[in-house]
C-alpha cells in the first residue's frame, strides 16, 4: 500500500505561482510514474504533469511553459512549481502514484487562482 501526502495548495491571484508537493510513503517496490492530476466541477480529471521513474516528464497542453514538475531523487516526493497561474487553473489537484500497474490517489488540495 502506498500512502501520498499532499501540500501546498491555497489562494492566490492570477499571475502569481504556487508550489505543491507530495511526499509518497508504504510499501514501494518500483516508481513507474508519478506526478499530479486536476479536477474542477463538470470536468474529468486531466493529467497536469508527471515524472517517470527514469526522469522523464510529460505536461498537459494547458500548462507547458508554465508549470515545473521535479523530483527528490533521494525519496519518493515531487514538487510541482505553478507559475503565471490563470483562474482556469483553479481545481482540486491530486497527486498520483503508479507502481506495477496499480495507480494510487491522494486526497487533493485545492488551488484557486482569483482574477
Amino acid at each position: 500500500q502506498v500512502h501520498l501526502v499532499e501540500s501546498g495548495g491555497g489562494l492566490v491571484q492570477a499571475g502569481g505561482s504556487l508550489r505543491l508537493s507530495c511526499l509518497a510513503s508504504g510499501i514501494i517496490f518500483r516508481l513507474n510514474a508519478m506526478g499530479w492530476y486536476r479536477q474542477s466541477p463538470g470536468n474529468q480529471r486531466e493529467l497536469v504533469a508527471r515524472i517517470t521513474g527514469a526522469g522523464a516528464t510529460d505536461y498537459g497542453d494547458s500548462v507547458r511553459g508554465r508549470f515545473t514538475i521535479s523530483r527528490d531523487g533521494a525519496n519518493y516526493a515531487i514538487n510541482l512549481q505553478m507559475n503565471s497561474l490563470k483562474p482556469e487553473d483553479t481545481a482540486v489537484y491530486y497527486c498520483h502514484f503508479l507502481m506495477l500497474g496499480k495507480d494510487y490517489w491522494g486526497q487533493g488540495t485545492q488551488v484557486t487562482v482569483s482574477s
